[in-house]
């Protein structure tokens, strides 16, 4: 698993450039057994603001702001 895989669950440039997913989408699609994985990847990626952390339905959301 990559961040490259991260980016790519929660935006499609063509399709659906600005869309958001939450942080349970995340983990039910890369599989939450890596966890710890994907939330460390999380942080590098807002740290680097590749994404931003938004609240989506109460619940924590992140969205791809560079491209």
């Amino acid at each position: 698993m990559k961040k490259i895989d991260i980016l790519n669950f929660i935006t499609n440039f063509r399709k659906a450039p600005n869309d958001i997913k939450t942080h349970g989408q995340i983990l039910a699609h890369l599989g939450a057994d890596h966890e710890p994985a994907i939330n460390h990847m999380l942080e590098e990626l807002k740290q680097a603001r590749v994404i931003r952390e938004v609240e989506l339905q109460g619940q924590k959301a992140f969205q791809v702001v560079s491209r």
